[in-house]
């Protein structure tokens, strides 16, 4: 394949734009949750195009590699914490499931890398403003479903609190992505195109960031109903100590007397596998619980783990007590915490190490809303808030999101607000308002807006009490999903990587 002619970057050297590209993909994550410095989402991916220009295919991959891998390392480190502070797992084990990940992250911005410096035009606005960023989003794409997935720091979610946050009910967390790597290719284009490559650059960022706010004023669902209490119940009860035989008699004290802080709200939410024994052990304390809640007006909606003897399986659940058969079983299971994608010998091993571990079963892909407190509840658990896509089916009758978790496997670190700011973009996407419980986490009431109303601290057992809103109407986003902007994306990057390799077969380098 001949090499592309293009536009050099800079002369720097191979060992100089490596440590750029590095330093860049780090840097990336200052656009997400806690730091929310969103411009970052533009500079660093436009910094990585700069790079790419004039590298070889391999130079390319490697540049990417560095990018995303330094991105993942930075921003998911709290999967060490989780898996070696809380897990057990020997410190080689829980370094290599980390690494492991990362690697697989830098992957994929390795392919984005290749791809685009072996097949797109090397220079232009079919480049910069429509063929490298809708690569970025198509495997963006790719990488949050194959494999399990895994489509945590997607670029678009540092979107969310920028003018392009009004995209998010029509286009969905990866529209977003497609917007701001967009802009990221017209600063490209800015520095490096002709005239009338810069013009359109800068005609399709004034487009699209005014047509953001713009739909920012769009009012896609409306309020259903009057405002609703709710009590959000937070254990913050340690890790290491919930599933401790010593502990479990004052965890269920813990939750009992918390929860007797919410009794009078309407709806009072206890978080993920708050309570340290299987649903059917629990009549003893569910049973009162749920007859002192009703007697004062109030519905229960508790996070569980249960068993089916029938099948024996384990579910990840959440139940809404005193409504018969309301259960919700979690869909998206997490590798490695929830189920063990390994052969039987490491299983052997993790036996012998005296690793503890069992294999959760996934809930059914299409599951009612739960009933409770005369509304219809979206529920999500732990991190399956992150895509999108799975609680489109009850939004049509849902009035109100729930999600329930538990960050406290992560510490004191960045995965708690990343999390929340999912929730976020959860609650935008889908125009409801979000009652987000967490045994610690941040607990935290968010509004149809995706903004955070009231939130309490976190390491500290305490109850959050405020209204929700029911909310009715579909935005266009819940009624399509992520097929549109997925589809453009391939299409928008099909068209782009056509005409590279036609204008290389008929103009062949020299």
């Amino acid at each position: 394949m001949p090499k592309n002619k293009s536009v050099p970057f800079s002369p720097l050297s191979r060992r100089r734009q490596s440590l750029i590209s590095f330093i860049a993909g780090a840097a990336l994550t200052l656009a997400f949750a806690p730091f929310d410095l969103w411009p970052m989402a533009v500079a660093c991916p436009a910094v990585l195009f700069s790079l790419w220009q004039g590298a070889t295919p391999r130079r390319a991959a490697w540049l990417g590699f560095l990018f995303s891998s330094a991105t993942f390392l930075a921003g998911t480190y709290w999967l060490y914490i989780s898996i070696h502070g809380f897990g057990k797992a020997p410190i080689p084990v829980a370094l290599l499931l980390m690494l492991g990940l990362v690697v697989i992250m830098g992957a994929y911005c390795a392919l984005i890398g290749h791809v685009a410096a072996r097949w797109l035009p090397p220079s232009g606005a079919l480049r910069w403003l429509i063929g490298l960023p809708s690569l970025w989003v198509f495997v963006e794409w790719f990488r949050g479903w194959f494999l399990s997935g895994f489509p945590w720091l997607s670029l678009g979610y540092a979107g969310i609190d920028s003018w392009l946050a009004g995209f998010a009910p029509v286009t969905g967390v990866y529209g977003l992505s497609l917007l701001l790597a967009a802009t990221a290719g017209a600063l490209v284009a800015a520095a490096f195109g002709e005239a009338k490559v810069r013009r359109a650059a800068g005609l399709l960022v004034a487009v699209v960031w005014l047509a953001g706010w713009a739909l920012e004023q769009v009012k896609w669902t409306e309020p259903g109903g009057a405002p609703v209490s709710v009590a959000l119940v937070q254990g913050a009860v340690p890790q290491d100590e919930k599933w401790e035989l010593d502990s479990r008699l004052r965890t269920l004290k813990l939750y009992r007397e918390l929860s007797e802080r919410g009794f009078g709200a309407k709806l009072i939410v206890l978080p993920e596998a708050s309570l340290p024994l299987l649903a059917h052990e629990l009549g003893p304390f569910l049973e009162p619980l749920e007859r002192d809640a009703e007697a004062r007006g109030g519905t229960v909606v508790v996070g569980m783990l249960r068993y089916d003897p029938a099948g024996g399986h384990y579910f990840n659940s959440l139940f809404a007590l005193g409504t018969p058969g309301a259960v919700y079983d979690k869909r998206r299971l997490v590798p490695f915490g929830e189920f063990f994608p390994v052969p039987a010998s490491v299983r052997h091993w993790m036996r012998l190490m005296s690793l503890p571990y069992i294999d959760m079963t996934p809930g059914a892909d299409a599951q009612p809303p739960l009933d409770a407190a005369g509304m219809k509840l979206g529920a999500t658990i732990c991190y399956e808030d992150a895509w999108g896509s799975i609680g489109l089916a009850t939004l049509g009758e849902a009035h109100l999101m729930v999600n329930v978790t538990n960050d406290a496997w992560f510490g004191d670190s960045t995965a708690a607000h990343q999390h929340l700011e999912i929730a976020r973009m959860r609650s935008l996407e889908a125009g409801r308002y979000q009652v987000r419980v967490a045994n610690d986490g941040i607990t935290a009431i968010i509004d149809a807006h995706g903004k955070v109303l009231d939130r309490i601290a976190r390491f500290k057992p305490a109850v959050l009490k405020g209204e929700v809103v029911p909310y009715s109407g579909v935005t266009p986003y819940a009624r399509v999903g992520n097929w549109p902007v997925v589809t453009l994306a391939a299409l928008l990057a099909l068209f782009g990587l056509g005409v590279g390799i036609v204008r290389q077969r008929v103009r062949p380098s020299e």
